[in-house]
């Protein structure tokens, strides 16, 4: 058996214990406790090497996925939130999709041996920035008293409604209606509209 199948039936081993799914973080932990070299106290320690690890597990997971369904033993769901191995299926809506973008981005190992450190910190300061300005739009909405999904016309509405309201001259609050056009602003920038002049 070559490193490949033991590391797949490392997995295995690993997934059939949890049932109801475990994160990528979990994984890589029960990996590094089983002893496995790829997972040693090191696979975490800078930027380039979770990139690594995460990419060779990935790599891994989704040759096993299609091993499993090749053979008709098993699914494999597959996210950085939940990995779940469940029964097979026979289901359509379960069949691997014919073209998976992410796994055909995980089976090409150029993709693991072309990318640098400065690759992977460009990566994690795209990610960040997405993150906090998703941050802001969720602040921003709950401001205007809305969640996602909303749509840029009832963005609009609301805040029209809102400060109507809470304006000084209608008896509203100064303070109330200047979180609410901060509110706008953050939305329009997040939406890529117009300032808040030409709502």
């Amino acid at each position: 058996m070559g490193q490949h199948e033991q590391f797949s039936q490392q997995l295995l081993k690993v997934l059939r214990a949890q049932p109801q799914g475990i994160s990528e973080y979990d994984l890589i932990q029960r990996l590094a406790d089983a002893g496995n070299p790829h997972f040693d106290i090191d696979c975490l320690r800078d930027n380039l090497s979770l990139f690594q690890t995460h990419f060779f597990l990935f790599h891994s997971l989704y040759r096993l996925r299609d091993s499993l369904s090749n053979n008709n033993e098993a699914r494999l769901d597959i996210s950085a939130l939940c990995i779940q191995l469940l029964p097979h299926s026979t289901s359509t809506s379960d069949a691997i999709a014919p073209h998976d973008p992410l796994r055909d981005y995980y089976l090409d190992l150029n993709n693991l041996e072309n990318t640098h450190k400065n690759d992977v910190d460009a990566l994690i300061g795209t990610f960040w920035q997405k993150f906090v300005r998703d941050d802001d739009r969720h602040a921003a909405l709950t401001e205007l008293e809305l969640k996602d999904p909303v749509d840029w016309a009832t963005i609009k509405s609301q805040h029209r409604r809102l400060a109507m309201k809470h304006h000084p001259d209608r008896g509203g609050d100064e303070q109330r209606l200047q979180a609410i056009n901060a509110a706008m602003d953050v939305l329009a920038r997040s939406e890529k509209r117009p300032s808040k002049t030409e709502y």
